[in-house]
């Protein structure tokens, strides 16, 4: 093999979807949200895909996997059985990932876009270090309806925090977060986080250590991923290897769309339709693909 794994979590429960959100089509002959990610994520570099996965939802995402991804894929299948969070699902992973290598986690109702993947996999390449991609607060909103986004403080290239900003809405120009917190409005150029991120290998004692540390993880009290980055880059864990609190943020111009609400169906099937039309995405899944 010769570029990294990308962990893909894909067992959120999406109640308020009211569907398996992966599995949602957006791609002009119905594909699926995780198809598009799966095809991007080859066509960039990575070669293994690990998909996250629970007891209720798993099985129809394998079959959906099993009928429509090309057979040759290296594809592996990992079950969080308890939904205590995303450094959980990580680690649930961690079995089908090589532990000398480099490795990269996403989200699988996010689609990031060939170049964001193609940026992340360059700098596991060639870096093998952390890092996380940082989107254009602009570019990562669809709809109106509200919707949570980590807003990153970076200090030149190197993140110093992220805060979860919740109620997160456009109007016109203005971008608005109505949580209580300030500064309400919104740099329509920040960098915000949509939970692409590239790891160390060393990454893995760091994110068991989050995990033992928390020792009242439920469902109501998830361990989040961008909490324990925070906690690392704090110096909150004991630390094989102190560059690990380096965490570059790579900056795209990259347009990241999701779904979040079944009112933005209708809007990415759109979004992908224009990108297709003006040639920034191909007509079809693994086109890159013999």
């Amino acid at each position: 093999m010769s570029g990294p794994a990308l962990v893909i979590l894909a067992a959120g429960r999406a109640r308020r979807f009211g569907a398996v959100k992966p599995l949602a089509p957006i791609g002009p002959n119905n594909e699926a949200v995780i198809d598009l990610i799966a095809s991007d994520a080859i066509a960039a570099g990575f070669d293994h895909l690990v998909l996250v996965i629970n007891n209720e939802t798993g099985p129809e995402i394998r079959a959906h996997v099993a009928a429509t991804w090309p057979s040759n894929l290296h594809v592996s299948f990992a079950t969080q059985d308890q939904a205590l969070g995303t450094v959980h699902a990580v680690l649930c992973a961690q079995d089908f990932v090589e532990p000398t290598a480099p490795f990269a986690v996403s989200n699988a109702d996010d689609l990031y876009g060939y170049e964001a993947m193609r940026l992340l996999a360059d700098h596991l390449g060639t870096h093998a270090s952390n890092a996380l991609i940082g989107f254009h607060l602009s570019g990562a909103l669809v709809g109106n309806d509200p919707v949570t986004r980590g807003v990153c403080v970076v200090d030149g290239e190197h993140l110093v925090s992220i805060t979860e900003r919740r109620n997160v809405t456009h109007r016109g120009e203005e971008f608005i977060s109505d949580d209580g917190l300030e500064p309400r409005f919104l740099e329509a150029d920040g960098l915000v986080s949509m939970n692409l991120w590239g790891f160390a290998p060393a990454m893995w004692g760091v994110l068991n250590q989050a995990m033992s540390l928390a020792t009242s993880a439920s469902e109501e009290s998830e361990v989040l991923l961008p909490v324990a980055v925070e906690d690392m880059i704090e110096g909150k864990f004991k630390l094989t290897d102190e560059a690990l609190r380096d965490v570059r943020v790579l900056a795209t111009e990259s347009r990241c769309v999701g779904v979040t609400h079944p009112g933005d169906l209708v809007i990415v099937q759109e979004e992908i339709n224009k990108l297709i039309r003006s040639g920034l995405r191909p007509a079809s899944c693994f086109a890159t693909l013999p």
